[in-house]
């Protein structure tokens, strides 16, 4: 269904179109096109670039968190590990009866 604010928003954004098509079409307009293309194109290389070193950055992040808890927690498995274990020992609760 078709109302007066869809159409008004319809014509609205044809307008602004046409009106960017028009300044495209101006040395100005073909100037600053050339400029976005470039730094999209510098953006997609850098992005790219990202891309082939994130294997790379996840395996020392990798490393460096093993070393990190390593020095900075020291018994931390062995907690962990404690804790684990209470939770398998102990037994489940019984269920409620429902009313």
């Amino acid at each position: 269904m078709v109302n007066a604010k869809h159409l008004a928003t319809f014509v609205l954004g044809a307008a602004a179109g046409v009106a960017l098509h028009k300044y495209l079409q101006t040395e100005e307009g073909e100037k600053m096109f050339e400029e976005l293309k470039t730094k999209a194109g510098d953006l997609q290389s850098e992005a790219e670039g990202a891309l082939d070193k994130m294997p790379e950055y996840f395996e020392q992040l990798k490393t460096q968190g093993s070393d990190a808890l390593k020095q900075f927690s020291p018994e931390a498995e062995r907690m962990l590990q404690e804790l684990l274990d209470g939770f398998k020992s102990k037994p489940a609760a019984p269920a409620e009866p429902q009313a």
